[in-house]
């Protein structure tokens, strides 16, 4: 990282890293606003230069903490938001151990990079039990995805894993006029929010690999999706894996993986 920071120029967006920068105050506000009131901690995922971070500064309550990719990015926040400067993690939010950033519970907002916003949903069900809430931009059409419910053909393994434990809200669409550099879609805005006192009853990595091995064939029926698996039959199995993968509820998946053989 270059000792000297000075900049009050403009990040330039980089294709590689999925940047396009929100430049309308108006929606970063908004975005911001949709957090709960009872939010303690955060982590801006994707601050680029700042448009959300202002307001989140804004609100005293709230202990703040940016990941940032972008060293471009980290000397523009580090020159413009000095008393952000102990708060800015230099890491890539993949690799990033969520456990370390704060003691407690903590919620996530951001305009996600693109190319990487389902790998972040995948960590954030991956640490469900610390995070309460998710404010963040994803493509219109991701976002949707995800709070689809079964029976659409929006319908899909993120929509599983994410709906298992949180209650998710489409806010609201986000033209691409308010980009730089425009996307070629359209975003959407959704918030998560945590159900309380959720706990599968069974192995998240075999329910994990259920749905992955159920949706990877979607047209087939699932007697024949999941050959490989070997269930304990009763009525309730034998009507779920006459169904494809789309036609079932997170909660017939969780029946499924606590009905494996292996749980005997």
């Amino acid at each position: 990282m270059p000792k000297q920071l000075y900049t009050n120029q403009s990040v330039r967006p980089k294709k590689f890293l999925g940047q396009h920068f929100l430049h309308d105050k108006n929606i970063a506000q908004k975005i911001v606003g949709s957090l709960s009131p009872e939010t303690k901690r955060v982590l801006e995922i994707g601050p680029g230069m700042g448009i959300l971070t202002q307001f989140l500064l804004q609100k005293p309550e709230i202990d703040l903490k940016v990941v940032e990719i972008d060293e471009e990015s980290v000397i523009f926040l580090k020159h413009n938001f000095p008393q952000l400067s102990d708060s800015i993690l230099f890491s890539d939010v993949l690799q990033l151990d969520f456990s370390s950033i704060f003691d407690d519970s903590f919620a996530i907002i951001g305009n996600f990079p693109y190319n990487i916003s389902s790998q972040i949903l995948f960590r954030v069900f991956e640490h469900e039990g610390r995070i309460t809430e998710l404010v963040g931009m994803f493509q219109a059409e991701v976002a949707r995805r995800i709070i689809s419910p079964s029976g659409s053909k929006d319908y899909g393994i993120l929509s599983v894993l994410i709906q298992t434990f949180y209650e998710g809200e489409y806010l609201f669409t986000v033209n691409e006029k308010v980009f730089t550099p425009p996307p070629a879609v359209k975003s959407g805005v959704i918030r998560l929010r945590h159900k309380p006192n959720t706990q599968l009853p069974c192995s998240v990595d075999d329910f994990t690999h259920l749905v992955k091995t159920a949706f990877n064939q979607r047209r087939k029926i699932l007697r024949n999706a999941l050959s490989k698996f070997q269930f304990i039959h009763d009525e309730n199995v034998e009507a779920l894996l006459q169904k494809r993968a789309e036609q079932l509820s997170y909660d017939d998946f969780i029946y499924l993986t606590s009905s494996l053989v292996k749980f005997l």
